[in-house]
């Protein structure tokens, strides 16, 4: 059990239009998976909950499944060229701190 998994659940309702239940049942299936799956993108979009806890919250197995899912549902950070060049500053300092002291 993952450190975020629960031994109790919350349940939320939502109600729609019955004519629009049926249309999305038929087009969608388990209304209820796919609420919860659009629930998990934004509350990551948004950075809300890690993706640990977005395993949880799906019940899927591996950190990969996770992955796979944010994949197929285009569920991307805001991450900037500017994130992107803070970190790879950070990865140089980091390794070039490590080199030091082994030389």
């Amino acid at each position: 059990m993952s450190e975020f998994a629960q031994a109790t659940s919350r349940r939320i309702k939502i109600d729609i239009p019955e004519a629009i239940g049926q249309q999305l049942i038929l087009q969608w299936g388990n209304l209820s998976q796919r609420a919860k799956e659009a629930l998990a993108i934004e509350v990551y979009r948004s950075g809300s909950l890690a993706s640990a806890q977005i395993q949880s919250l799906l019940n899927l197995s591996s950190r990969w499944e996770v992955e796979e899912f944010f994949k197929n549902s285009q569920a991307y950070l805001d991450y900037t060229e500017s994130d992107l060049e803070q970190d790879r500053q950070t990865l140089n300092n980091l390794l070039s701190g490590r080199n030091n002291l082994e030389n």
